[in-house]
């Protein structure tokens, strides 16, 4: 596991709990010395005790020597990066796996695409889904999916990571389930605003809604299944991080929604919120293609202009979208 933030070592700690040999790497080398020591990875998921089976490691030759599945839990800002470093040390064919819920800035490529540049002929999946770290840490019921084109690469990491209480769905839409996995992040931060704030429940209902329409239309868009998002990657992933504030994005959106600048909110919740970046991102491409996202468009705007959440609703409510249900299965 390359990435020792709060969703890694969770992870990580899972599989070694399921009796396979396993490795989390971090860059802060006390850090993996005060986790080996104490059991515990007190930055990021402090009162949760790690697995003694789990070795922990700054030394990147030896955290990759002989994996033959290799987890990516690292920021989308620092992915590539890191795929260049540990490029020469994953030979060809091994199955490699983003857990990352992100978009590279000015490629706009998703992590997968980075781990099919970077690396030499990998085999590629992705997971996503409602799987806020602390609670997978707590071993409460959660179930996330396997996406790939490599149906051997889906069973081989539902074999790693299938326990009691965490279920391994697989799904052969790469891209949507990537993708859904990064949009949902921009809601988020809405849904934390709208919190803040106090809205009705009639207006959190429209906002939930219209950001899985939103996020549907953007990915189909680019050539995902509409339908990719109806499940834990879409729907399930969404619904969790508009309404937990165990969720960095949501509390990055109830920050601002009580007045403090994106600075400010950034600073308070400590942690890489992937949904800032995103909304920048997002926002460029969908006025580039005319796809309408007034949400995320709104959202913009309160983050980098100055604006409102009041205003963002208005802005849903004046919108040309007229139809509630874009994509339909034909009898």
């Amino acid at each position: 596991m390359l990435g020792g933030g709060s969703f890694g070592t969770a992870i990580a700690n899972m599989i070694a709990s399921n009796g396979h040999p396993v490795t989390l790497w971090m860059r802060d080398a006390e850090n993996a010395r005060h986790c080996m020591e104490v059991g515990e990875n007190t930055p990021y998921l402090p009162g949760y005790k790690l697995d003694p089976r789990l070795q922990v490691s700054a030394d990147l030759e030896s955290a990759l020597a002989e994996a033959s599945v290799v987890f990516f839990s690292i920021p989308s800002k620092a992915f590539r990066g890191v795929c260049q470093q540990v490029a020469a040390l994953i030979p060809a064919q091994t199955i490699v796996v983003s857990t990352v819920k992100g978009i590279e800035g000015d490629s706009f490529k998703l992590m997968s695409d980075i781990l099919a540049e970077e690396l030499n002929q990998p085999r590629i999946g992705v997971i996503s889904g409602p799987n806020l770290a602390r609670e997978v840490a707590a071993r409460e019921i959660t179930a996330t999916v396997i996406a790939s084109a490599d149906q051997a690469v889906c069973e081989t990491v539902q074999h790693v990571l299938q326990t009691a209480f965490f279920r391994v769905y697989a799904n052969n839409d790469m891209y949507g389930v990537e993708l859904a996995g990064a949009l949902k992040n921009i809601y988020a931060i809405a849904a934390g605003m709208a919190a803040s704030l106090k809205v009705g429940q009639n207006s959190v209902g429209v906002l939930i809604t219209r950001s899985l329409a939103e996020m549907t239309r953007f990915a189909a868009h680019l050539g995902a299944d509409p339908m990719t998002f109806l499940g834990l990657s879409g729907v399930g992933d969404l619904f969790v991080t508009c309404a937990s504030d165990l969720s960095r994005n949501y509390r990055i959106g109830y920050a601002l929604g009580e007045g403090k600048t994106l600075e400010q909110a950034i600073e308070d919740v400590g942690q890489v919120a992937e949904g800032v970046n995103t909304t920048r991102i997002v926002k460029e491409k969908a006025e580039q293609l005319g796809i309408n996202m007034p949400l995320a468009s709104g959202l913009y705007d309160v983050m980098f202009k100055g604006g409102s959440l009041p205003r963002v609703l208005l802005r849903v409510m004046l919108s040309e979208q007229a139809d509630d249900v874009e994509f339909r299965v034909n009898s």
